[in-house]
């Protein structure tokens, strides 16, 4: 029970590695607050908690959208007395292609939903965290960020973004009791790439031979490593970028 009798709150909680960091909250003992802009997938991952013995509170919000996002803070402090951990997992990328073809409209949007969400996720979850002795942070980056991806330049940017968003917040808020850390997943059998995997199975054997372990992740092996930054068994770590790709970046 790493996580007894806490608080958490995980964006993006509604499908793939998000649904799978609420599910493993709440089997290690916290009170989950479930966010996502989609009311059925959400509802889905609260009644995965709650039929396994946890609790779990659905809330629908764009974590793009700075009110949002103070709602969705003030929402569970309002339902659970208080916020402990937080995950930001929340991130859409809409474009793919070569950079001299991008429109700004893309990449604006990719920025938007990928690094600045994550920017208003940490400055409402620090603000509370701030006034109430402390909490623990990790928010959610990508293999793209370390190494480039060609022709998904703006996802690879807004991730690199969020590796140095993670760095410097664990560096202001280390001496506050407040720790940041940020995972950084491989290629991970969730919805949206086993739909890429269909249209591109040749591409989907490259990728699976990218590791030094010859497979892709699963949800699960993401949130078990969120799980445990997020407890005590991590408190001398913060401001790190923990790699679960099977090896695939030192390949």
């Amino acid at each position: 029970m790493l996580l007894k009798d806490k608080v958490a709150l995980v964006t993006g909680a509604g499908v793939g590695i998000g649904r799978a960091i609420a599910l493993t909250c709440a089997r290690e003992g916290a009170s989950v607050v479930v966010a996502d802009f989609n009311e059925v997938t959400g509802a889905e991952t609260v009644a995965l908690i709650e039929s396994q013995g946890g609790r779990g509170a659905f809330i629908k919000a764009d974590v793009s959208n700075e009110d949002a996002v103070a709602s969705m803070v003030d929402f569970a402090v309002a339902t659970y007395g208080g916020l402990h951990v937080a995950c930001n997992s929340a991130a859409v990328s809409k474009g793919s292609g070569p950079i001299h073809e991008f429109s700004k409209e893309i990449f604006d949007n990719t920025l938007d939903m990928c690094l600045t969400n994550t920017w208003l996720c940490q400055k409402y979850e620090v603000k509370h965290m701030l006034a109430n002795g402390g909490g623990n942070i990790v928010n959610i980056s990508s293999n793209a960020s370390l190494r480039g991806q060609p022709y998904n330049t703006a996802y690879a940017a807004a991730k690199a973004g969020v590796n140095l968003l993670t760095k410097s917040s664990a560096a202001e808020y280390g001496s506050k009791n407040i720790r940041i850390n940020a995972v950084s997943p491989g290629v991970i059998r969730t919805p949206g790439v086993e739909k890429y995997f269909e249209e591109q199975p040749k591409i989907a054997e490259g990728l699976k031979r990218a590791a030094v372990m010859n497979r892709i992740g699963e949800p699960q092996e993401i949130a078990e490593a969120v799980v445990f930054l997020l407890s005590d068994n991590a408190s001398f770590i913060t401001g790190q970028i923990l790699s679960v790709d099977g090896g695939q970046s030192v390949r």
